[in-house]
């Protein structure tokens, strides 16, 4: 694995800007960053990346099999117990998901180690998908990468074919795509998901999540009075379940993607899971819940990790390094859990981190992120791979 210059594309943010790609750059600071690339072998990916994926996943969904038949350990996750019932039926319901990434530190020797699993809102698909390839395809013309060079992503083939199903499983209904205001970064990833939605020849319509409303008979319903049937929201679930209308959850007759089940793998509460059922497998770090750090023995360095926490926010070390400095951020009065440290590998100035995508339970392309700080943050730059 490799961190190697390369001249940027003439004119790429024009190109950008005319494919949508609109938060390339986000608050003055670069977040598409094509001044280099990583490269990698066919076996790195497949054995390093692609079949840990697939293993971690099936270790993921068990966790939720268990979880969802024990109050106590429902009660670790820190959702509110009106809401179980509703996480547990999607989950025996079969609920159907769409996405997920799992982050790992990985540096081309030895074994990934998971950090966290994005199952509910995971961003940079757009980038992953499309954007990277189009990189690729754009600099092999030129001649500037090998013509034989190719990249692990299949994601946007995945997502739409994946999308086909679920039309299949839910016929006629409109499927509407939703996010915040004011989050260009969100929008654009729902736009490409519609997209994708779309090629599958889904009918669907957009609505704001801060303009969705409720009909007379509880239903919610769009800014043309529509009563929503299947939706896709770019939404947090433990922000969903403190909304005034959380109440109605469960009692309107709603295709969610993703399905509420995702709530417990969206947790930081899954990675002590993770270890206490799957003890010392290669790609986990040792994690224990708060009330549990006794059985932290031998282990030098802790990073505090909120249950609750996105984008690297809120993030702390525990024990020798401790001088790194901790993330801010709005969560932590849910509670923590505790992760050993394992640094991820740095490259020149930059600590790298990878994300592997998975639709419908296959591992289908990787993203990469950097940042000179050795916490992954919202605004940590995104640069493409190779395969060589």
């Amino acid at each position: 694995m490799f961190r190697i210059p390369i001249a940027e594309r003439p004119q790429w943010q024009k190109r950008a800007e005319e494919f949508g790609f609109e938060f390339h750059t986000m608050h003055g600071e670069k977040y598409w960053d094509e001044s280099a690339y990583y490269q990698f072998t066919l076996e790195q990916i497949e054995k390093g990346i692609e079949a840990p994926t697939e293993d971690i996943h099936q270790m993921c969904l068990a966790v939720v099999d268990k979880v969802i038949k024990d109050d106590e350990l429902m009660r670790r996750f820190c959702l509110p117990e009106a809401q179980w019932d509703f996480i547990r039926q999607s989950w025996l319901n079969g609920d159907p998901s769409l996405y997920s990434r799992l982050d790992f530190a990985y540096s081309g020797k030895g074994d990934a180690k998971l950090y966290e699993n994005n199952a509910d809102t995971p961003t940079s698909v757009y980038e992953t998908g499309f954007w990277q390839w189009l990189w690729l395809q754009d600099n092999v013309d030129a001649g500037v990468l090998l013509p034989h060079s190719d990249q692990f992503n299949c994601l946007q083939e995945k997502l739409v074919n994946r999308f086909k199903e679920i039309k299949y499983l839910t016929p006629d209904r409109v499927l509407h795509f939703s996010c915040c205001k004011d989050t260009p970064e969100d929008r654009g990833t729902v736009q490409y998901l519609e997209d994708c939605a779309n090629e599958a020849e889904i009918e669907t319509d957009f609505v704001y999540i801060d303009d969705i409303g409720r009909d007379a008979e509880g239903s919610f319903t769009d800014t043309k009075d529509q009563v929503i049937s299947s939706m896709f929201k770019l939404y947090p679930w433990e922000f969903m379940f403190q909304e005034a209308f959380s109440s109605q959850l469960g009692k309107n007759n709603i295709r969610w993607l993703e399905p509420p089940w995702k709530s417990l793998l969206s947790n930081k509460a899954l990675l002590p899971m993770l270890w206490k059922m799957f003890p010392n497998h290669p790609n986990l770090l040792p994690a224990f819940f708060e009330d549990e750090l006794h059985l932290a023995t031998g282990i030098d360095s802790l990073v505090k990790k909120p249950i609750f926490s996105r984008e690297g926010s809120n993030i702390s070390f525990v024990g020798k390094d401790t001088h790194i400095e901790a993330s801010s951020g709005p969560y932590g009065e849910e509670g923590f859990i505790y992760q050993a440290t394992y640094m991820l590998p740095k490259f020149g100035n930059n600590y790298t981190l990878i994300g592997s995508w998975l639709v419908d339970d296959q591992a289908a392309g990787i993203s990469i992120r950097e940042d000179s700080n050795p916490i992954t943050q919202d605004m940590s730059r995104y640069l493409p791979h190779v395969i060589v």
